[in-house]
């Protein structure tokens, strides 16, 4: 990684953190602000609104000046935002600062993909825009646990005091490290917007929306599946969650290297492929403890993987609007997130076993898989 992507990992890191700790301390939360801990889960929905809110409206606001300024803006907004957490005195306050923390997610991670493949060398695109979820991957796999701990043996304010840390770190390396870039948009926002009037656009939005959200509908029940499927004990649930993410560290990797050696579209084909497979094992083997281990290792890998060959997909499909479509994934992803955790929960309101969600998940990664091969024989790849 060079140092002029770093702080795009940084920031990735900072956005990961927060974006995840705060399942680990909704306990913690709503014990504090004395509330249930379901009302306090709205506080996770909260920051998926903001993302899916402001991925285009920031993006469309700011996409006529330097790209440093806006990911420097949209920084600054995010570390003030979480601040707020610290502060915030009650429920509906801590509310409202989940939705503005969640506001500059997308699009910084939008602005960011661009810019990593302005900045990448020829034929590296996707490995530069990997080297941006690296943060994310890093965040699940270290920052997440860690922070959690901390703010479960201290108190869960430290967590976003930490996370606001991030953001004036990010803060400063962007000013010191990103190259001065000119505005990235070439078009106006009315011409921008014009791709997304078409069909292929919404092809795209929706491989991503239930595609990957089979992946979600595994990653939202992981823990009761681990510890009532699999039987492992509730405190080896976070050294699980730690294998998750090292597999999503070396799926960023593979997702990179695979997306810029090959089709992005043969290469998400390929993947959410192996996605429909290792859901289908973890259905079928997850009593198992120690292959249990090994499809959570793989199905992490596979989360992280086909990130940049989606992304690869949309920016080479939204000529003059590539800013605008790198938001819209990042949206696009957070609905995956809502609905992999809808569906995967329908049979288990029927009194199935937890591991039924990932066979719901490897339905939709079917889904998705058929959606890619619709968009490879209309497109033509790409």
């Amino acid at each position: 990684m060079t140092k002029e992507l770093f702080p795009l990992a940084l920031g990735g890191l900072a956005i990961g953190t927060t974006e995840f700790v705060i399942m680990g301390l909704l306990p913690d939360i709503a014990s504090s602000i004395n509330v249930s801990i379901p009302v306090a889960g709205h506080l996770i929905s909260a920051y998926a609104l903001g993302v899916v809110v402001g991925a285009p409206v920031l993006v469309a606001l700011s996409a006529k000046f330097p790209p440093k300024y806006i990911l420097i803006t949209l920084m600054i907004m995010f570390t003030i935002f979480n601040a707020f957490s610290i502060i915030a005195p009650d429920y509906n306050t801590l509310l409202i600062s989940r939705f503005l923390s969640g506001l500059p997610h997308g699009a910084f991670f939008g602005v960011a993909t661009v810019v990593a493949s302005k900045l990448a060398k020829e034929g590296k695109a996707a490995q530069a825009i990997a080297s941006i979820f690296t943060g994310l991957t890093l965040a699940i796999l270290l920052m997440v646990p860690l922070v959690t701990f901390l703010g479960h043996h201290l108190h869960w304010r430290y967590a976003f005091g930490i996370v606001s840390f991030l953001g004036l770190l990010t803060i400063l390396f962007l000013y010191l490290y990103l190259p001065h870039l000119k505005a990235l948009r070439s078009v106006t926002f009315k011409e921008e917007l014009e791709f997304f009037k078409t069909i292929k656009a919404w092809h795209i939005l929706t491989i991503v929306s239930i595609g990957f959200g089979g992946l979600f509908a595994w990653f939202s029940y992981i823990a009761p599946l681990l510890i009532h499927v699999s039987g492992f004990e509730m405190g080896s649930v976070s050294y699980m969650m730690a294998v998750a993410g090292g597999g999503m560290v070396v799926g960023n990797i593979f997702g990179g290297y695979l997306a810029d050696k090959k089709d992005p579209v043969i290469a998400s084909i390929f993947l959410l492929t192996l996605m429909v497979i290792a859901l289908i094992l973890v259905f079928l083997f997850s009593e198992n403890k120690i292959v249990s281990i090994i499809l959570t290792f793989i199905c992490g890998a596979l989360a992280m993987s086909i990130s940049s060959p989606i992304n690869m997909i949309m920016l080479k499909s939204a000529k003059h609007s590539e800013m605008l479509g790198a938001a819209f994934i990042q949206a696009a992803f957070n609905v995956s997130n809502s609905l992999g955790a809808l569906f995967g929960g329908i049979p288990l309101l029927f009194g199935l076993s937890f591991n039924y969600p990932s066979l719901v998940g490897a339905g939709m990664a079917l889904i998705g898989v058929v959606l890619c091969l619709l968009f490879y024989k209309r497109y033509k790849g790409i």
